[in-house]
């Protein structure tokens, strides 16, 4: 396994596994009134909620080679993996999950991503991940991920036979969005180690997750938030 695939820990996943532990609240069908009081003030609701963006919408924000810069290339999408994993040493990550460590099935709709390689090195990768959803799904759900991942300075992810040491940092972030969040985190596997920032920004109904080395991370953050909300 390479090591790079274990950045798994990935915000994405985690994050729609928080997410789909929000419940929605539901209206009694026998109170045709009380129904009808709800329905208009869903419909209300709806009207002036921000728009959510599709997957071919999150899709064209997305950065490409041109937002970038000369010596990078955009990466094929890894296949699925389905090694069993277990996470010990953190309970509040093991809560959300142990497939959460390598990335299982995303089962939130609105999202998109693209990974990219630099020919600056071979540690020189940078990747991009965006959501579309309610403000406060996401606002829950990122918070969630995060301070469940930085709540354990070290802890222990088992993928199939093999041990990964995950040590994790919070760093501050940047004042983008309306909610930023960023961690340091170092992978460790047969002796060789892998460090990867990842940092998350919201803006209304789009969270943006930029991950990597982390002087890539920190030279193309902006732009991608930026772009993410339709700034030229």
């Amino acid at each position: 396994m390479r090591l790079h695939t274990t950045t798994a820990l990935s915000l994405s996943t985690l994050a729609v596994l928080a997410l789909a532990g929000c419940s929605t609240g539901s209206t009694p069908a026998d109170d045709p009134a009380s129904s009808a009081s709800v329905s208009a003030r869903q419909e209300r609701k709806n009207a002036s909620a921000p728009a959510l963006l599709s997957p071919a919408e999150l899709s064209k924000r997305l950065l490409d080679e041109s937002d970038l810069g000369e010596g990078y290339t955009r990466k094929a999408q890894q296949p699925k993996r389905h090694d069993d994993v277990a996470v010990s040493g953190c309970p509040a990550l093991d809560k959300l999950g142990g497939d959460a460590a390598v990335g299982g099935d995303l089962n939130f709709p609105r999202k998109a991503k693209a990974s990219f390689a630099y020919e600056g090195g071979s540690n020189s990768e940078v990747a991009e991940e965006l959501y579309s959803g309610t403000e406060g799904n996401l606002s829950k759900g990122v918070g969630q991920i995060f301070e469940a991942m930085t709540s354990c300075p070290t802890y222990q992810v088992l993928v199939g036979a093999t041990p990964i040491t995950v040590t994790t940092r919070k760093l501050p972030a940047p004042k983008l969005g309306d909610e930023r969040w960023s961690q340091l985190l170092t992978f460790t596997a047969g002796g060789r180690a892998s460090v990867v920032k990842q940092t998350a920004v919201r803006t209304g109904t789009v969270v943006v997750v930029v991950s990597g080395s982390a002087s890539l991370v920190d030279a193309h953050l902006a732009k991608a938030v930026d772009k993410a909300h339709g700034a030229p």
